[in-house]
Protein backbone atom coordinates (compact mmCIF):
# COMPACT_ATOMS: atom_id res chain seq x y z
CA UNK A 1 0.00 0.00 0.00
CA UNK A 2 1.62 3.19 -1.21
CA UNK A 3 1.74 6.32 0.88
CA UNK A 4 -1.39 8.37 0.41
CA UNK A 5 -0.94 11.57 -1.58
CA UNK A 6 -1.62 13.69 1.50
CA UNK A 7 1.07 11.91 3.53
CA UNK A 8 3.50 11.98 0.63
CA UNK A 9 2.91 15.71 0.11
CA UNK A 10 3.28 16.41 3.83
CA UNK A 11 6.57 14.50 3.96
CA UNK A 12 7.84 16.37 0.91
CA UNK A 13 6.90 19.70 2.49
CA UNK A 14 8.61 18.69 5.73
CA UNK A 15 11.72 17.74 3.79
CA UNK A 16 11.71 21.13 2.01
CA UNK A 17 11.32 22.94 5.34
CA UNK A 18 14.16 20.95 6.87
CA UNK A 19 16.34 21.68 3.84
CA UNK A 20 15.66 25.38 4.38
CA UNK A 21 16.41 25.04 8.10
CA UNK A 22 19.67 23.26 7.32
CA UNK A 23 20.63 26.07 4.98
CA UNK A 24 20.20 28.63 7.75
CA UNK A 25 21.73 26.40 10.41
CA UNK A 26 24.86 25.87 8.33
CA UNK A 27 25.53 29.60 8.54
CA UNK A 28 24.60 30.34 12.15
CA UNK A 29 24.32 27.28 14.36
CA UNK A 30 26.60 24.76 16.00
CA UNK A 31 27.49 21.63 14.02
CA UNK A 32 25.33 19.52 16.33
CA UNK A 33 22.22 21.38 15.17
CA UNK A 34 23.17 20.83 11.53
CA UNK A 35 23.74 17.14 12.17
CA UNK A 36 20.35 16.83 13.87
CA UNK A 37 18.51 18.51 11.01
CA UNK A 38 20.38 16.41 8.45
CA UNK A 39 19.46 13.27 10.40
CA UNK A 40 15.78 14.21 10.31
CA UNK A 41 16.02 14.76 6.55
CA UNK A 42 17.62 11.36 6.12
CA UNK A 43 14.89 9.68 8.15
CA UNK A 44 12.16 11.27 6.04
CA UNK A 45 13.88 10.13 2.86
CA UNK A 46 14.23 6.62 4.30
CA UNK A 47 10.48 6.48 5.05
CA UNK A 48 9.59 7.51 1.52
CA UNK A 49 12.06 5.19 -0.20
CA UNK A 50 11.34 2.20 2.05
CA UNK A 51 7.63 2.51 1.32
CA UNK A 52 8.44 2.22 -2.40
CA UNK A 53 10.54 -0.90 -1.75
CA UNK A 54 7.77 -2.52 0.28
CA UNK A 55 5.28 -1.73 -2.49
CA UNK A 56 7.49 -3.51 -5.02
CA UNK A 57 7.83 -6.53 -2.76
CA UNK A 58 4.07 -6.71 -2.18
CA UNK A 59 3.36 -6.32 -5.90
CA UNK A 60 5.78 -9.01 -7.01
CA UNK A 61 4.96 -11.51 -4.27
CA UNK A 62 1.20 -11.51 -3.61
CA UNK A 63 0.78 -14.78 -1.64
CA UNK A 64 2.30 -13.81 1.73
CA UNK A 65 2.22 -10.66 3.81
CA UNK A 66 4.94 -9.43 1.47
CA UNK A 67 4.18 -11.85 -1.33
CA UNK A 68 4.87 -15.48 -2.24
CA UNK A 69 7.91 -16.01 -0.10
CA UNK A 70 7.97 -19.71 -0.86
CA UNK A 71 10.58 -21.56 1.14
CA UNK A 72 11.79 -24.66 -0.60
CA UNK A 73 11.74 -27.43 2.03
CA UNK A 74 13.49 -29.90 -0.29
CA UNK A 75 16.92 -28.62 0.79
CA UNK A 76 16.55 -29.98 4.35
Amino acid sequence: MALSPTVSDALSEAEASLRNALSFAARQERPMVCAGVADLMQRLEAIMSMDKVLDKIETNMPDSIFGPFKIDDTDS
